[in-house]
Order: C-alpha cells, then sequence, then structure tokens
C-alpha cells in the first residue's frame, strides 16, 4: 500500500511501449464504487474475491503491466498464478515512508489505525519476499526504479 505500484508500472509500460493495468481500478470500474466503498459494505473477503477475478482475467494479456493491490499477493493461488505467468516484483519500501504517502481521508481502509497497519506491513512482507524480483524504493525515484526493473530483467 502505497509503495507506488500503480506510478511505477504506468513508468515502466510506457518506457517497454507496452499497456499498464491497475487492479484497484479495474475492480472499482466494475464495482462502480470505490474500494473503501467495497470494504465498508462487503468486507474485505469479498473484495479479495473480486480481486482475484481481475487477476485471472488480466493473467492471459501479453505486453501488459499490471499494478495489483497492496494484499493481492497475499493470496497464495493468485501469488503462485503471477510467479507462474509472469514476473512479480516487489517495490521494497520502509514503513514510514509509506505511511507518509498515505492520505488521511479513509481511502485506504486497512490503514486507518497506525499500530494495525504496522502489524499488516510486517505480515505482508513474509509474501512479498516471494517475489521473483524485489527493488529497494528506500531512496530511488519512480525513474530510477524502472531503469534497475529492467535490468534486471535482462
Amino acid at each position: 500500500m502505497a509503495a507506488g505500484k500503480t506510478t511505477l508500472a504506468q513508468s515502466l509500460a510506457r518506457r517497454l511501449g507496452w499497456r499498464a493495468e491497475d487492479v484497484d481500478q479495474l475492480i472499482e470500474a466494475r464495482e462502480r464504487r470505490t474500494v473503501a466503498d467495497i470494504f465498508a459494505r462487503d468486507g474485505e473477503a469479498y473484495f479479495r474475491s473480486i480481486e482475484r477475478q481481475v487477476v485471472y482475467a488480466l493473467l492471459p494479456l501479453r505486453h501488459t503491466v499490471v499494478a495489483t493491490g497492496g494484499g493481492t499477493f497475499i493470496d497464495p493461488e493468485t501469488r503462485a498464478a503471477i510467479n507462474a505467468d509472469g514476473v512479480s516484483v516487489w517495490i521494497d519500501a520502509p514503513f514510514d515512508v509509506l505511511l507518509s504517502r498515505i492520505p488521511a481521508d479513509g481511502r485506504r481502509p486497512l490503514a486507518t489505525d497506525r499500530v494495525q497497519m504496522a502489524m499488516l506491513f510486517e505480515s505482508r512482507r513474509l509474501a512479498y519476499q516471494q517475489a521473483q524480483v524485489r527493488l529497494d524504493a528506500s531512496r530511488a525515484r519512480s525513474e530510477e526504479l524502472v531503469e534497475q526493473l529492467i535490468e534486471q530483467l535482462e
């Protein structure tokens, strides 16, 4: 959450001449409501089921950079599908950096409580470590991360 997945996906897609897709944006368009509203009205389990369907619909696409949600890679089946069909990238940013990027407007329902957010951050790191590529986003800008990623993929 707030690591810069969408920004990096768009920058990488432009650089490669590919298409960029954002899972959260696709979910919002499909459901005709915000992620925060989906969480509030139907809960996380419902959101994750829709998220899984969207990810699986994207898997057959080629020449596409996909920005997943912060929790997408936590699901073992989804993670396995992503790793089997594409290249997974962990944008590893420090907790304090992520916190500073999250708006306090309620759009990020899992980030409303700092203690819960810290626990979520730590629990997600375990899954993220299973990504095929790790980018150290502690000090790098988006353009630098794109360059690092292209170098690692070559």
